[in-house]
């Protein structure tokens, strides 16, 4: 019945925008202002007051509010007209949905830094989330290496580098020194009996933890979560797939976003969420799954990864000796991966995130019941839909208010799905991973691993 009143519906359409507006701009505030101060905070704590500490903060921190400002300028000024297109039915609806808000350049603003960070949130997707759908569930389902077998073969390794260190030094037992050459093999040598050692200490508390042993007695519920994991991934690739595949063949083309009205494959995720719709709040529950699997699976392959720019490995992620900075970048790659689940939730299940389960009434000329004339018979929402009948979603105005960043994260799915088969290749070939994989490594102080130890 509310439907049925436009002021109604505008008052609803208007809330939702506001609720929209006031999240959004948190994600800015977090990720311009509140991440970037703590960051700098934290690297600037050495010999400094707290005064210092603040105002070399804020002034690191002022370079990320200008680019905020600059996002949001562009945004605000940039031209929204549409290139051409040749399909001009297909064009109008297109350009009804750029035009639907109105001229405010509140809108524009939010909606073009959003979808830059969003960009960015793919980038991580492509990076993290693809390779951690991999890695998760085959890991759960090979397992760990035995602690007895790894300390038993860790300590043949220790005996056969102390053989090597006692060779080389008896080459000087009678004063002679040594040459260049061994030296540095002495060197790495030494360097890496410290390494067994301190792997030595983790593997005896390994085997000792009770942790570890009710891992193993949890065994089989492991393996169940990592095959349902890797069918959920499957499930999602297989819809990405179908979506893009759909967007290729149905869409407005290239210089509209391959913007995509309704579905003309079937697609499991969308016909689901649509089925789920009706009945509330299904829908919510399936949706709050699918983001919480995208942390979780990111989490995986940051966990595996570390965190890198480019070909420079910044941060390692490793129990209980994380730097805070690398959690600040996680907790900022996590914020930006779940936005980024808004556009991978439009690519999973098109018709969902643009009508959802909307109905409007359309007459019919098919006779019914003796009647030939003026039937009306209930439809689904979807391109051919009376623009007055048919709302299009407040998130999906703001996903698609600039065609390029669109065009931009349908290649990007391509990419996606490539590097998800890719890592699941790599995951297949690999090794049951160690038990206390990560926790040693080559360049750790002996004082953080001592702490850690006890």
């Amino acid at each position: 019945v509310w439907a049925e009143s436009n002021e109604t519906r505008g008052q609803i359409e208007d809330t939702v925008l506001y609720g929209y507006y006031t999240l959004y701009s948190i994600i800015l505030f977090c990720v311009f202002l509140w991440i970037p101060f703590v960051y700098f905070y934290y690297e600037e704590k050495d010999d400094q007051t707290k005064c210092s500490q603040v105002g070399n903060a804020l002034k690191y921190t002022v370079g990320f509010v200008i680019v905020c400002v600059v996002l949001l300028l562009i945004g605000a000024f940039v031209p929204l007209d549409p290139p051409p297109s040749t399909n001009s039915t297909q064009w109008e609806k297109v350009q009804y949905l750029f035009e639907e808000l109105g001229s405010s350049h509140g809108l524009p603003a939010l909606s073009f830094s959003i979808s830059s960070l969003t960009l960015i949130g793919m980038l991580a997707v492509i990076t993290y989330t693809a390779y951690g759908m991999s890695v998760l569930p085959l890991n759960m389902i090979k397992g760990t290496r035995s602690v007895a077998y790894e300390l038993l073969e860790n300590t043949d390794e220790i005996e056969d580098v102390e053989q090597q260190i006692e060779k080389l030094k008896a080459k000087c037992k009678d004063g002679r020194p040594l040459s260049s050459r061994d030296r540095r093999s002495l060197q790495t040598l030494e360097g890496k009996l410290q390494v067994l050692q301190r792997r030595g200490r983790h593997l005896e508390i390994a085997e000792r933890n009770c942790c570890t042993k009710v891992g193993s007695a949890l065994r089989p519920l492991k393996i169940m979560l990592g095959v349902f994991f890797i069918v959920v991934a499957l499930v999602f690739i297989v819809s990405l797939f179908i979506s893009n595949l759909d967007k290729a063949l149905h869409s407005a083309g290239i210089s509209s976003g391959f913007i995509i009205f309704g579905t003309n494959l079937t697609n499991p995720l969308n016909e689901l969420l649509l089925v789920l719709q009706p009945v509330f709040p299904l829908d919510y529950i399936l949706i709050t799954v699918i983001t919480v699997y995208f942390v979780l699976t990111s989490m995986a392959g940051i966990r595996n990864m570390g965190i890198w720019f480019f070909w420079i490995r910044l941060y390692k992620i490793r129990p209980k000796k994380t730097r805070p900075q690398a959690l600040l970048f996680l907790c900022m790659i996590l914020l930006l991966i779940v936005l980024h689940t808004s556009y991978v939730i439009y690519s999973l299940a098109p018709q969902y995130v643009m009508y959802g389960s909307q109905k409007y009434l359309a007459e019919s000329h098919a006779p019914q019941q003796g009647e030939t004339t003026g039937n009306f018979t209930t439809r689904v929402c979807d391109a051919d839909a009376p623009q007055d009948q048919c709302v299009v979603t407040r998130s999906y105005l703001f996903l698609h208010k600039f065609w390029f960043f669109s065009t931009i994260y349908y290649f990007g799915n391509w990419v996606f799905i490539g590097v998800f088969l890719v890592g699941l290749v790599v995951s297949c070939c690999r090794g049951k991973k160690s038990v206390i994989e990560g926790e040693v490594e080559a360049d750790d102080s002996d004082m953080s691993d001592d702490e850690y130890v006890h």
